[in-house]
């Protein structure tokens, strides 16, 4: 099917439109990302799409066609946290320090991201790097383990490993709306990982993702319906997620109060959440040094994916564990080991940069 015939289905209104079958939907992933699609073609069809709504099938042959247009190299037994590419504006960031608590538990992580996008154009993961000194864009795809990977957290600049998304930003930064990508975007699974945890923002969504998830090789996932869409569950009431195992997903609820870490956050937390506080933060918790609604929402967060990966048996056991871990200070050490690996990667690829200009 050539593009045009695409837009006269999906674009025909909300009562007229129809969904695309999966072939359909992979040729028009193909037209896509070859960039047969003209930029008008493209925005046409993610605004049909949005007015439409994507079935499970289409979104599945969008992640399809993009994982084959992406570099991937596998962590074995390892997380993939799937949070929101538009960032953050008004919550914490959880997930990143989690990520280094879990790592120095044993427990591979994968993090993803971009610059900022539409429709939040919130504080991202590539803006915590920037405050280390570390240009996501400068970050080079390599085809095994780069030396960050061994302190066990892979932070992927996904406009790198997935050209094809870099090629579109800025027709999505055009838009300033919510398209098809920034559903499939968190999909596409760098490390081929076994275990994931992805976030979303309305409950609305939940069955599709549900049914989604389970057309892909996952051992576990959790759903979470995070603060705005991201992965990490809130400390100050129970948050709504969908376990998705063994080729079923049940709706659980999680209630810190359960685990008596139910915590009220402190005033401050609704001033505007910038990449530096966001970071200051994340060290502070690191330290076990931060208002203790942080402290204990990571170590929720962190418990709760322990138990979806297999390494613990309990919430409760992984509750204990974590806090075990955050008392021995290894997690501060897993950061600062990763940090340091990041600065010195960044210094040798810029003195590499230079090196032909010079000679």
């Amino acid at each position: 099917m050539t593009m045009t015939e695409i837009l006269k289905e999906v674009g025909r209104g909300k009562r007229g439109a129809r969904d695309l079958t999966y072939e359909e939907a992979a040729s028009a992933a193909e037209l896509i990302v070859s960039g047969e699609a003209t930029s008008a073609q493209i925005g046409a069809f993610f605004m049909a799409q949005r007015i439409k709504l994507e079935s499970v099938d289409e979104l599945k042959a969008f992640v399809a066609v993009f994982r084959k247009h992406a570099h991937r190299s596998p962590i074995p037994q390892g997380l993939d946290c799937a949070g929101p590419y538009d960032g953050r504006t008004t919550s914490y960031m959880a997930t990143f320090a989690t990520s280094f608590l879990l790592a120095a538990g044993g427990l591979p992580v994968t993090l993803h991201g971009t610059r900022t996008l539409p429709p939040k154009w919130g504080v991202t993961l590539t803006d915590l790097l920037g405050e280390l000194g570390v240009d996501g864009s400068l970050m080079e795809w390599a085809p095994s383990a780069r030396p960050a990977d061994f302190a066990g957290v892979r932070f992927v600049p996904a406009e790198v490993w997935c050209p094809p998304l870099a090629k579109l930003r800025p027709i999505r930064e055009e838009l300033g709306l919510r398209t098809i990508l920034n559903t499939i975007e968190k999909l596409l699974d760098y490390s081929d990982s076994p275990y994931l945890v992805y976030g979303v923002y309305h409950n609305t969504v939940f069955d599709r993702m549900a049914q989604l998830i389970q057309e892909f090789d996952y051992r576990k996932a959790l759903i979470v319906q995070g603060a705005q869409g991201s992965e990490d569950l809130f400390i100050d009431r129970p948050t709504r997620t969908y376990v998705v195992d063994g080729g079923q997903a049940k709706l659980h609820l999680i209630d810190p109060e359960t685990y008596g870490l139910d915590t009220p956050l402190p005033e401050e937390h609704e001033a505007a959440w910038t990449a530096a506080k966001q970071l200051s933060v994340t060290e502070q918790v690191l330290q076990g040094k931060a208002h203790p609604a942080y402290v204990n929402q990571v170590l929720l967060n962190g418990a709760v994916r322990l138990e979806l990966a297999g390494r613990v048996d309990s919430v409760e056991e992984g509750i204990y564990t974590c806090k075990a871990l955050l008392d021995s200070g290894s997690p501060w050490d897993t950061y600062c080991s990763w940090r340091d690996t990041l600065r010195m990667e960044q210094a040798a690829n810029a003195e590499r940069a230079k090196a032909p200009h010079q000679a």
